[in-house]
């Protein structure tokens, strides 16, 4: 019997031939990733274990981005910590205001992330590096600390669930109506402790932003991490991101996955996940006419450029409507400024849009958009829990980058076609 790529990127992380789901592995570890939400528990864990000194200090990613820029005292001192770390650590990748951006889309630009990679992080949303061909899995703060002192951890094996995408997709489906669309096919816990392996002749549409949206959600259907294996577009990044193709995994044809689930990519319809939960998805010509207060784009993997250029061909030549707020946010630095060299930056602000520095803002109710009690927001962000955005009497609708665009112009949900 054959392995995953799930798999195989465990065992050569652990030194095996091969290992099976439910094994305990010890795995070394190619990146460690914080921010300054989960870093200033990490250092003190760190302290309490008697750290003194990195002894790997290039495994260490400190990204400031929950807080940035700080809004109050505290936050301006969680994003002090991380620098001081930093400085105390010889920790080379630290990023901060201006030189940095949202952490997921960051480290995959900056070629931080390589195909083949395992990499633990201080937050959920690591599994966004499956995109990659990497495996990424989220954690505590304290899990996160072991692993700088140690460079390695222990790990369940997840089983694998592969998905396959066939056809052809319809006009404005993106990859957040993919994810939105297996969510609610499995439930929010229906992938829990798995690795959803995504693949099938209908993936090649997807570049790597919308791959990105795609593996983003992973967590919300309760996965422990994701993978696309890599193919021609990845090694393609990956040559010009990182200066070469890492360790390009692909699961046996004789591997043993767990569940398969096959999706027909002509029949998905433009999606959103209504309040309060990832999974209580409907299409969105059946939510069209709910009043919004505000249109939020941006996020860890739906700030990237190509989410600027969908929003930008819905807004150019159109105005937000009146009521409405548009927050736009780019992940990192460097997308900001292809934003202002493509003009996009300037079709926003036209339309009367707010352009944010990057941030993860209001995506957590931190700053630049947070929602008062009864305001409505379409968003292309990642959960809408109660209270995710601000007030618990807020409400926040998940979409993607088109169908946020279209909403802000009609200060109502609405399908972009029908504008």
């Amino acid at each position: 019997m054959g392995m995953t790529a799930t798999e195989k990127i465990f065992a050569r992380h652990a030194g095996r031939d091969r290992v099976r789901p439910g094994e305990i592995v010890t795995a070394r570890i190619d990146r460690a990733l914080l921010n300054d939400v989960s870093g200033p528990i990490a250092f003190e864990r760190l302290a309490q274990m008697g750290v003194k000194r990195l002894r790997q200090p290039d495994l260490a990613v400190l990204v400031g981005d929950h807080f940035a820029p700080p809004k109050d005292v505290a936050s301006a001192r969680a994003l002090r910590s991380l620098q001081r770390f930093a400085d105390e650590h010889g920790v080379r990748h630290h990023y901060d205001i201006g030189t940095g951006g949202i952490e997921h889309t960051l480290l995959p630009e900056l070629g931080l992330v390589r195909p083949g990679d395992l990499i633990v992080g201080g937050d959920s949303h690591t599994c966004t590096y499956g995109a990659f061909g990497a495996i990424g899995i989220g954690m505590g703060s304290t899990d996160i600390a072991a692993a700088l002192a140690m460079g390695e951890l222990w790990f369940t094996v997840p089983a694998t669930l592969r998905i396959e995408f066939h056809g052809e997709r319809q006009p404005y489906v993106t990859g957040k109506d993919l994810i939105l669309h297996l969510i609610q096919r499995l439930g929010v816990d229906g992938a829990a402790y798995r690795s959803m392996e995504f693949g099938g002749p209908g993936m090649a549409s997807l570049g790597m932003d919308e791959r990105m949206a795609l593996c983003n959600m992973a967590v919300e259907a309760g996965a422990k991490t994701c993978i696309v294996p890599p193919d021609e577009k990845t090694r393609e990044w990956a040559r010009r991101a990182t200066g070469g193709e890492g360790v390009v995994e692909h699961g046996d044809a004789d591997a043993d996955h767990a569940d398969r689930l096959e999706v027909a990519l002509a029949s998905l319809p433009v999606l959103c996940a209504r309040p309060y939960s990832p999974g209580n998805v409907a299409p969105v010509a059946e939510v069209r006419g709910v009043r919004v207060d505000q249109a939020y784009i941006g996020n860890c993997a739906n700030g990237t450029l190509t989410d600027l250029r969908q929003a930008a061909a819905i807004l150019r030549g159109r105005k937000v409507a009146r009521g409405v707020r548009c927050v736009v946010v780019p992940a990192t630095r460097d997308i900001y400024r292809q934003a202002l060299a493509e003009g996009l930056v300037d079709v926003f602000t036209e339309a009367g849009a707010l352009v944010s520095p990057p941030t993860c803002g209001a995506c957590a109710g931190l700053s630049t958009g947070v929602l008062a009690e009864g305001q409505v927001c379409v968003a292309t962000t990642n959960r809408n829990y109660r209270g995710r955005m601000g007030d618990p009497e807020s409400q926040v609708y998940l979409a993607n980058a088109h169908v946020a665009a279209a909403s802000a112009v009609a200060g109502e949900l609405i399908h972009p076609e029908a504008l």
